[in-house]
């Protein structure tokens, strides 16, 4: 059975014309179901009569719901268009209180969201580009904030909330340290089983040692880790902070004369640079076992053997600059993790929006910072070994 059929036999229209006035007397049910039939009738009644006025008459109404008390208010509408005077007489009070929740300025305001356009190539690469240059601008004020708020604390040590830092130690260091080492031994032993398949073909299995810790020290040691904890800590930090903006703990922080960046944003960022190197050390450590154990029952390598050719290829200076590039890398995730809190603004939604805008561009700036310590540390390097090698050929001509 055909529901919109059914409900078009449950009213009836009928009008009289008084001079030039019309009457149209609505009797029966009039709802959601047969709303464009009796709409379209309507319309064509006062339409086709050449009148100035018009009475639409509800005594006859049985049923009446706010889809059709808001079409009959658009009906009204279109009438006084056409220059005709329309009124809705007989309303009891049912009839009434259905109406009273049409908000009728709502029909001729502009919608709070605009009509979707589609914009143009270069339209589009270029509000792209300025939300870029918007962010990063946004970024580099926050950066400002937080080495003002931190040269504070440093000059003011009685400022610094020691609990807090040690509370945040204990949550990005001490509760990341077995996921840490659990991926650290996983990519230990992925990096020694691969290196084992290139060079057993060469006979160059004493060289697997040396490429895990090697690897390990120089650049996966510290990016796996800054992405576990940009992962898991400046997730929790933009959240966290974002959650206090919509509760307006932040507003009243700022009311109470407390500094929300000194107060939230530093105990954050000193936990992060404390505990991100140490989590890198047990990387070290955790990925060289992982090594060690694909070494000694895949290689036939002993143990000491093991050792020993690791140690050979771990200097001083890459584990110092491993531990630099960490402590930086933990910074860049700590601040980035604020400031994306500090930008929330509406709800739920927005908190959700920028504490996955923290995650990636954190691993992104982390990538970035990578690359420049690592053209930066090999001309330091490259520098360093010229100066050795200068001083070394000096010195052996002045022994000649």
């Amino acid at each position: 059975m055909d529901v919109n059929k059914d409900w078009q036999k449950r009213y009836q229209i009928s009008c009289k014309k008084q001079d030039s006035k019309l009457v149209i007397s609505l009797i029966g049910e009039f709802g959601l179901k047969n709303l464009s039939s009796f709409t379209i009738e309507i319309k064509s009644l006062f339409r086709e009569q050449k009148i100035k006025a018009m009475d639409i008459d509800f005594s006859g109404i049985a049923y009446i719901d706010s889809a059709a008390a808001l079409a009959i208010i658009q009906i009204q509408k279109a009438a006084t268009a056409e220059s005709i005077d329309c009124s809705l007489i007989n309303l009891n009070d049912e009839t009434k209180g259905i109406f009273s929740v049409i908000y009728e300025k709502a029909l001729t305001q502009s919608p709070f969201k605009a009509k979707e356009t589609s914009d143009g190539l270069v339209t589009q690469i270029g509000g792209a580009s300025l939300n870029i240059v918007r962010d990063v601008a946004k970024f580099m004020t926050f950066t400002g904030e937080l080495l003002s708020a931190i040269a504070y604390t440093v000059l003011h040590p009685k400022s610094l909330r020691v609990k807090d830092i040690l509370f945040y130690m204990k949550r990005a260091g001490v509760d990341g340290l077995p996921i840490v080492g659990l991926i650290s031994i996983l990519i230990g032993l992925i990096i020694a089983f691969m290196s084992f398949l290139q060079l057993r073909s060469i006979g160059a299995n004493i060289y697997v040692p040396s490429l895990v810790s090697f690897a390990m020290v120089k650049e996966l040691g510290p990016i796996m880790t800054a992405i576990l904890v940009a992962g898991r800590s400046g997730s929790a930090f933009a959240a966290e902070i974002g959650t206090m903006v919509v509760n307006e703990e932040v507003d009243a922080l700022s009311t109470m004369g407390f500094d929300p960046v000194r107060f939230l944003a530093v105990p954050k960022v000193i936990a992060a640079v404390i505990v991100v190197p140490v989590l890198t050390l047990y990387s070290f450590f955790f990925g060289i076992v992982g090594g060690l154990i694909v070494g000694v029952t895949g290689l036939d390598l002993t143990v000491h053997t093991y050792i020993v050719q690791s140690l050979k290829a771990i200097k001083a200076f890459d584990v110092v600059t491993s531990l630099i590039k960490a402590a930086v890398f933990a910074g860049i995730i700590a601040g980035i993790g604020c400031q994306r809190g500090f930008q929330v603004r509406a709800g739920a939604q927005d908190v959700g929006k920028y504490t996955t805008s923290a995650v990636v561009s954190a691993i992104f700036l982390i990538v970035v910072a990578d690359s420049i310590f690592a053209i930066m540390f090999y001309y330091m390097m490259y520098t360093l070994c010229k100066k050795a090698r200068s001083r070394f050929c000096v010195h052996r001509k002045r022994s000649r």
